[in-house]
């Protein structure tokens, strides 16, 4: 068993690895930045108030922090990980309730859960450079595909999937220059032209994941306790798996595409890609929610919010193999890998 790694608030902050877990702390408003080869927790970060989810920029160098409040707050705090410490907070004005963070194509994309969109922030020219609608409500987690031509969201209230592509030459429409002239084309909008597709699945859909291979979305859905499976290119539900995970808020698959991890309740449920049958169900604590798994697929870390820690689940056994204390009621989680 690996070491429960518990260390106190106001720690001086140490040299952090090579590569760095991130997990958030709810109720303490704070990052910790946590060693994954010993689970010692090497500094914690002020990051505001009521932080939910965490990523990590593409060069593992700054770490941004969604402050949700349920659309009572509009901001994302920056973290400089080398220094260890909070860097700058980002307005985001109207775009209430950020949640959802993806990192691709050198920007941060973040839905705004009671702006009903989602957008992303350019940290280069420090502005938000694109805002798109989705009409759901509670659009609350997102996936960004790797050329930011493809996003995925889910919206919890609405029991939907939307599925964004952007689309190829000008969106404009003919327009007469002067009185008999030709029609013309207005340029495209900036950040481009995109089709929309709502898809319903099962009721509070909210933690989602894309296979590997880019072809499916499964989607958790807490109210139903049912697991739906998206065919992103058919773009319909082609499966809903009765696998009974009430109250489930997050899915992961594993990097070889071989099982996802469904965080429910005091449940961490197992299920097998291929026969979308269930492997294992460890019992673990009293409410489950954030999950991240290494890229490496060794581990998985799950955050238990109302027990306070984090587990750390060996793949190879699926076995809870240590905990971690990273502070009250964690949640978000993310990887960094400096370059």
């Amino acid at each position: 068993m690996l070491a429960i790694a518990a260390v106190a608030t106001g720690m001086i902050a140490q040299t952090p690895p090579k590569n760095s877990l991130l997990i958030l702390s709810k109720q303490d408003h704070t990052l910790a930045i946590v060693n994954p080869e010993d689970l010692h927790v090497l500094a914690r970060v002020p990051v505001g108030d009521d932080p939910h989810e965490v990523v990590a920029s593409a060069d593992g160098r700054t770490a941004y922090v969604s402050n949700y409040g349920f659309g009572a707050f509009h901001t994302l705090t920056v973290v400089d990980l080398a220094a260890q410490r909070q860097k700058q907070q980002i307005d985001l004005g109207a775009l209430r309730g950020p949640h959802g963070l993806m990192f691709t194509q050198g920007k941060v994309w973040f839905t705004a859960e009671a702006a009903k969109a989602i957008g992303s922030y350019d940290p280069a020219a420090e502005r938000v450079d694109w805002i798109m609608g989705t009409g759901q409500n509670r659009t609350h987690m997102l996936y960004v595909f790797p050329d930011a031509r493809k996003i995925v969201t889910t919206n919890v209230n609405s029991a939907t999937v939307t599925i964004l592509e952007k689309t190829e030459g000008s969106a404009g429409i003919p327009q007469v220059a002067g009185a008999g002239g030709p029609p013309r084309r207005l340029p495209s909008p900036p950040g481009g032209d995109w089709n929309e597709t709502v898809i319903p699945v099962g009721g509070g859909s909210e933690g989602f994941d894309v296979s590997p291979n880019g072809k499916e979305a499964w989607v958790a859905n807490a109210w139903d306790g049912t697991v739906s499976v998206v065919d992103l290119e058919a773009k319909k539900v082609t499966d809903t798996l009765k696998v009974k995970v009430p109250g489930a808020n997050r899915l992961k698959f594993t990097p070889d595409g071989m099982m996802a991890l469904v965080s429910a309740g005091p449940d961490l449920v197992i299920l097998d890609s291929a026969t979308h049958r269930e492997v294992k169900r460890l019992h673990i604590g009293h409410g489950s929610g954030g999950i991240l798994v290494q890229p490496d697929g060794a581990r998985a870390y799950v955050a238990f919010s109302p027990d306070g820690f984090v587990a750390v689940i060996d793949l190879k056994t699926l076995e809870m193999a240590g905990k971690i204390d990273a502070g009250g009621n964690p949640d978000g989680l993310a990887w960094a890998e400096p370059r």
